[in-house]
């Protein structure tokens, strides 16, 4: 698959619907960082950036490169200033094979050193095979396995966060998976959690983390395009890059 970055600047409506943002507010810088195995990717690219239009004014650059196998090193990462002027950078990349520590601290060191971050999904298997926890530290979390597909219903731990404080408190999630969580590192607080129907154990789902000088938010579930279609998990989302770029998440109605 030859590299493809596409560039998108998405309009979103202040509170409510009932007036426009002030368009001399500078829009979020977003990097999307997407790829790899297992997963819809180009779907999930454009739900989620639609997404997040019904919450901010976000100028995107998409990055989709390393093809649809277990083990890539980006292009991207090799340039030392691979995030510059971005306010945040979603990380929806899937390599779970990929082992070299060097480029692996080539991105958690940016991120450590301040730049936020929204990771998703097989983020959080990206680089499992490793023996460095550098990226795991920087996630939050550290996962190795997953459970089988369901519809898992969610409980919020934090309800008062604006993440997670709109959510409503009966969601069920659309068919996905439930990561297995073996550790929650410090920094790390959850926001909300599932139960897994093979092992009766209560792992979470949505998290926040502090990695370094960087705020992250990070989700286990994205698995499916029904996930990607269902509003509550996109809006819990698009809320957590908000938050993560240092904004305050508001609801809007639909463009």
């Amino acid at each position: 698959m030859k590299p493809s970055i596409l560039v998108l600047l998405l309009a979103a409506l202040s509170w409510g619907g009932c007036s426009h943002r002030d368009p001399a507010a500078r829009p979020l810088r977003a990097l999307l960082i997407t790829g790899g195995c297992c997963h819809n990717y180009a779907f999930q690219t454009q739900a989620l950036t639609n997404a997040v239009a019904r919450h901010a004014l976000v100028d995107w650059t998409i990055v989709n490169e390393g093809g649809n196998g277990t083990k890539a090193e980006i292009p991207l990462y090799s340039r030392k200033d691979w995030a510059k002027g971005y306010d945040v950078v979603v990380h929806n990349e899937c390599f779970a094979d990929t082992t070299s520590p060097d480029y692996i601290r080539s991105i958690t060191a940016v991120h450590e050193a301040g730049v936020p971050a929204v990771v998703i999904h097989c983020a959080m298997h990206t680089y499992r095979a490793t023996s460095i926890d550098d990226w795991r530290r920087f996630l939050g979390v550290t996962s190795r396995r997953h459970d089988h597909q369901s519809r898992y219903p969610v409980k919020k731990v934090l309800p008062g966060h604006p993440i997670v404080k709109d959510m409503p408190d009966d969601w069920r999630t659309p068919k996905d998976e439930l990561y297995v969580i073996d550790k929650v590192w410090p920094g790390a607080t959850p926001l909300a959690t599932s139960v897994s129907e093979a092992d009766g154990k209560t792992y979470p789902v949505a998290w926040i983390n502090q990695a370094g000088k960087a705020r992250v938010f990070g989700t286990t579930f994205g698995h499916s395009d029904d996930t990607f279609r269902d509003a509550v998990y996109l809006d819990m989302v698009s809320r957590g890059l908000v938050w993560a770029a240092g904004g305050t998440p508001i609801r809007v109605s639909a463009l």
